[in-house]
């Protein structure tokens, strides 16, 4: 992506409402989880995979479905996502995040926290489980994003299957959030604060480390003809 017009606002739009299905499906998973007891924490995880795989097909031709915005910072620092979407991008998410939290709590009610990711561990080991596993993630977006040899058909599974083990591994942890939005949503409609600032410093440092250690170790990450990585290009 470079130069030109002003980006579609539909971009914008489908930014907003994935990132409200991603926390209307995850934490909202949570949340009737403790409520009804249906399923434990495995069953949360999945739903958060299942979420990220259905949003990458269904938005990610129109927006590129970063839903995160770790995502649009990485992709930035790497030269592969334009300057001036970061803020528009950002703003889409935070506002999908938190018109999702609010739905659920009108639904649900105050139930589960809200869903919201409380450390409870350390502070400094919460900073690099956030930070290792939104590294792995960045990894892995850029490995199937800019690799010709990935099809494009497989991008939402890889990317679902890759979110739900993060999920699975760091959520008794952290909360699992891996990214800000999902963490600011519920932090909005529910008032839990604790920590909040390391849900974002930390997925974004450890999105761009991750998309740069790729780019390390592929040595050629720029050589494929199609290697905006953005799951946009990708699936088009």
């Amino acid at each position: 992506m470079s130069g030109g017009p002003l980006a579609d606002p539909r971009r914008y739009l489908a930014e907003l409402l994935g990132t409200f299905v991603l926390v209307a499906l995850g934490p909202g998973a949570a949340m009737v989880s403790a409520s009804t007891g249906a399923f434990g924490h495995a069953g949360v995880a999945l739903a958060f995979g299942l979420a990220v795989t259905l949003i990458v097909a269904t938005f990610g031709p129109v927006s590129g479905a970063h839903v995160n915005p770790a995502v649009s910072v990485g992709l930035w620092s790497m030269g592969r996502f334009p300057a001036r979407d970061v803020l528009p991008y950002v703003m889409a998410q935070c506002l999908g995040a938190i018109a999702a939290a609010f739905t659920l709590r009108w639904l649900l009610g105050d139930v589960g926290g809200m869903g919201a990711t409380v450390p409870s561990v350390s502070l400094a080991r919460a900073f690099a489980i956030e930070a290792g596993y939104t590294g792995l993630l960045g990894f892995v977006i850029l490995g199937v994003t800019t690799h010709a040899r990935v099809p494009t058909s497989v991008v939402p599974f890889v990317l679902g299957a890759t979110v739900f083990a993060g999920a699975l591994v760091t959520g008794p942890l952290t909360g699992g959030s891996l990214n800000p939005a999902r963490t600011l949503g519920p932090a909005v409609a529910g008032g839990a604060w604790t920590a909040h600032w390391l849900y974002w410093v930390a997925p974004i440092l450890g999105m761009a480390a991750g998309m740069r250690a790729y780019a390390l170790v592929r040595g050629d990450a720029g050589a494929d003809a199609a290697t905006d990585a953005s799951t946009a290009d990708a699936l088009r």
